[in-house]
């Protein structure tokens, strides 16, 4: 065991479902281990500007089923900068804290890293992000929930899709990676994903509904993902209007109704255990890494890892799709 006895937690990037949940396993983790614990608030902000508060294992009382975080989240230009590193460094010796496990995606993992490099300072990073793309991690904090959460969004579009006879192009998040659009898409029976690791050309997509359509398909969903190759769901839904008038086109933009809601099962069991992990191995020495889980394994990956690769869609599951969708 370490010198450590006070960590810090905090939440930062984009909010994902579950995060609440991790950031309980963390404080009742490190008090279990007769430790101090600190709340940040809005992330690498509230850190500079020393929003830090007392946790105790009742402060996390009926945060496990809630969404988005308690501790809040904001975006902070002053930790680019190295005067305001500094300026963070100083709140956590004035507050006595040693440690600090960081909830959330890459942005957060690219400052930790630099501030470990510059303070040499203990922190671990726990996966929380809607969009699956950590290499580390078999799963994020957050995935599964989004997903269902688009699985049953687009169920009640297909509803009045087919009352309608209508084609319906449902937009989902994912500007870098489409793991939700071609998870989603499996799951919902889409007749097309159109994802940022694939091309699909409008004359292909054309003539992909031409052909349901010719096998009396009543009705059709296409799910894209916003940082899709062809475009957003709305330019796609217009140029597929142009070459193919007859269709009766209609967008549906899920938005930011996929980071909200109740954690599911999954993702609260995987940010427990990930919760819990991220402080034993601090404890243990560790630093300057993510804590993830691969085959229900836990793993560490080094920051430098983890935010210079990006996680490769299994295109076997857009194979899958392509089949399925006839």
């Amino acid at each position: 065991m370490n010198s450590i006895k006070k960590i810090a937690v905090f939440t930062s990037g984009g909010d994902a479902p579950g995060m609440n949940a991790a950031v309980r396993a963390v404080v009742r983790t490190a008090i279990y281990n007769n430790l101090q614990v600190g709340g940040i608030f809005r992330g690498y902000q509230g850190l500079i500007e020393g929003d830090i508060e007392a946790l105790s294992a009742r402060s996390v009382n009926q945060i496990l089923q809630r969404g988005g975080t308690f501790l809040k989240s904001a975006r902070s230009a002053d930790f680019r900068e190295k005067a305001g590193r500094e300026r963070a460094y100083e709140k956590l010796k004035s507050n006595g804290i040693d440690a600090i496990v960081a909830i959330g995606g890459d942005g957060t993992f690219t400052g930790a890293h630099t501030f470990n490099k510059e303070f040499d300072f203990p922190i671990i990073g726990v996966p929380g992000t809607i969009d699956n793309d950590l290499v580390g991690t078999d799963y994020t904090i957050g995935f599964d929930t989004a997903l269902n959460t688009v699985v049953d969004a687009v169920d009640k579009i297909r509803d009045t899709a087919a009352s309608h006879n209508r084609l319906f192009f449902v937009e989902v998040m994912g500007r870098d990676a489409g793991f939700i659009a071609a998870h989603a898409g499996v799951a919902s029976g889409a007749l097309a994903v159109l994802i940022p690791e694939r091309e699909m050309k409008i004359e292909q997509l054309v003539e992909r509904l031409n052909e349901a359509r010719r096998h009396n398909k009543s009705s059709s969903i296409v799910i894209v993902a916003e940082g899709g190759k062809s475009g957003n769901a709305t330019e796609i839904a217009r140029r597929v209007n142009e070459l193919a008038p007859y269709y009766d086109t209609k967008v549906t933009i899920l938005g930011h109704i996929q980071r909200g809601g109740s954690p599911s099962c999954f993702d609260r069991n995987l940010a427990s255990r990930l919760g819990v992990a991220a402080v034993e191995n601090l404890l243990q020495g560790k630093r300057d890494c993510m804590v993830g889980m691969i085959n229900q394994k836990i793993v560490l990956t080094p920051f430098s890892d983890a935010i210079s690769d990006k996680l490769t869609l299994d295109q076997e599951l857009i194979r899958i799709a392509d089949i399925l969708s006839i």
